[in-house]
């Protein structure tokens, strides 16, 4: 993420993250990406088509047009910089976009209704008190509500972003001059990455004890190069299938030293920010980076869990002709039921008009379905993972890349065919749109619960293993958004809960039943 050389001795170089980046779970391109990329850029091969678009952002953020440009050619670590009180314990783009920032984030705010009704009823009781997170997460103004909701709640925290796209710029700019340790900024290297994370960690006279991860890469840095440390830490609060996956592969091999939180399966993350929030996000993406008509269009989704499904579910809506591929032939019965094609991707590679994975795999889109698109075709991605297209195999010496706007490509093959490629294979609707803040209410409210329950559990209550978080805290967060609906819950009478064999105030569904 941002590199001061006169910090390399104290915080490492690249070399020294050779270790650290798992290939199946870091989100940023691996070195050898990096250097192909910027090879790329400065040949004759790569051609920027648009200097005034491809230096704005406002074609992927809600934010003010160039805000979050990543055009600057100094990196942040080269620069000096500190808010109005003199503090400098911060990374970021450009400390004087503050102001733009703190209005974001005061809209967010407005439309987050749940995280904001937690801090005001918890933030007398201070339940995080004495808490130090290290948060690695998407870093935009919804995001911004809950570190200051954490803080209100009396965390102590510092933070960067899992992703080298999704950050906002002057987001992360306000919350440094509100003097949270914030190391981010779009357009991030893969040793920045590391960097920033490494700087949230490592950080003088500040030992931490939780961790918020979106995709483990915290976890993983603090666990490879950091272990006694990371043996100090009282739990792990994980929000991503990417992520969560890590965690049972380390608590398997019997690495996992600490108690860690599956937020990303718990009902209010799994069915709205995956379900009702990629049915809308995806829209957003495609219409703000290409401005495509759906109706018509004819769209495959690889994949169909709770994003696939929201995702077929908009399409559909605006008239594309959607095919799905599935490997469970549980979520292909449902697509079929649903009224969708379930295909194999060869069988429909040369006609459609949009691809979008949604699986969390690797290589799910090849060079080889690539070459066979017709020309126009887009390609994006949901999942988390940027493993799920095989972008590396499009850097190739016989292929043209052409950017187009920020996040957009277009990749030209010798023949003139050409496809569209959003974020370089990056979470397309956090790197080309925004997302509804309401939605993300909802798990950061269930973020917050998760930690505070983590932290506050006594001794013994939670081994070193992944639980899922409580039901009763899953419908809290869902009582949190009710009354954003006037939405009025009917009363067990004394008489129903006994015969239904429930407690009055809930929890009313067994851990097993599917929503």
């Amino acid at each position: 993420m941002s590199e001061m050389a006169e910090n390399h001795a104290n915080h490492g170089t690249k070399s020294d993250f050779t270790g650290v980046s798992d290939t199946p779970i870091t989100d940023p391109a691996s070195a050898k990406d990096a250097k192909s990329s910027g090879a790329l850029k400065k040949s004759s091969r790569y051609r920027s088509r648009s200097l005034s678009a491809s230096s704005t952002d406002s074609y992927s953020s809600t934010s003010c047009t160039g805000s979050s440009s990543d055009a600057d050619d100094v990196s942040p670590r080269e620069k000096i910089q500190t808010n109005s009180s003199g503090n400098s314990d911060f990374c970021v783009r450009n400390i004087d976009q503050q102001a733009f920032g703190r209005r974001e984030i005061e809209i967010a705010e407005q439309e987050m209704p749940g995280i904001m009704a937690l801090r005001k009823r918890a933030c007398d009781d201070k339940p995080l008190k004495n808490a130090k997170v290290v948060g690695c997460t998407h870093i935009n103004a919804q995001t911004a509500v809950l570190i200051e909701t954490l803080a209100a709640l009396g965390a102590s925290v510092r933070w960067a972003a899992c992703n080298i796209y999704s950050t906002q710029n002057e987001v992360a700019a306000a919350l440094a001059e509100a003097g949270f340790p914030i190391f981010a900024w779009r357009g991030e290297t893969e040793e920045d990455f590391w960097w920033c994370i490494d700087k949230c960690v490592n950080a003088e006279n500040w030992q931490p004890n939780m961790i918020l991860d979106d995709g483990g890469d915290a976890t993983h840095l603090m666990l490879k190069k950091y272990p006694t440390m990371f043996k100090m830490i009282k739990g792990i609060v994980e929000e991503s299938v990417t992520g969560v996956h890590r965690l049972y592969q380390l608590s398997k091999a019997g690495k996992l030293t600490v108690p860690a939180m599956n937020v990303n399966d718990s009902v209010t993350k799994t069915k709205f920010d995956n379900l009702y929030s990629c049915r809308e996000s995806i829209i957003d993406s495609l219409k703000r980076s290409t401005d495509i008509m759906f109706g018509g269009k004819q769209a495959v989704i690889c994949g169909y869990g709770e994003v696939g499904k929201g995702c077929s579910q908009a399409l559909k809506g605006l008239g594309c002709v959607v095919y799905i591929t599935e490997i469970d032939p549980i979520c292909a019965l449902q697509a079929s039921m649903d009224g969708f094609r379930v295909v194999k991707l060869n069988e429909v590679i040369r006609n459609v008009d949009i691809v979008i994975t949604a699986t969390g795999n690797k290589n799910v889109v090849t060079r080889e379905h690539m070459d066979k698109m017709k020309s126009g075709c887009i390609v994006c991605n949901m999942g988390h993972s940027n493993t799920e297209i095989d972008v590396n195999s499009l850097r190739t010496p016989d292929l043209t890349w052409e950017k187009v706007r920020s996040q957009v490509d277009h990749v030209i093959w010798p023949d003139s065919k050409r496809i569209i490629l959003l974020a370089e294979g990056r979470l397309v609707n956090l790197s080309c749109s925004s997302l509804p803040s309401f939605v993300v209410s909802i798990t950061s409210a269930t973020q917050a619960l998760a930690l505070i329950e983590l932290f506050n559990a006594p001794p013994g209550r939670y081994k070193s293993d992944v639980y899922l978080l409580p039901k009763k805290m899953d419908e809290y967060v869902a009582s949190l958004h009710l009354p954003t609906f006037d939405a009025h819950l009917t009363e067990l009478t004394d008489d129903q809960a006994r015969y239904m064999g429930l407690n009055k105030a809930g929890p009313f569904k067994p851990n097993y039943y599917r929503y």
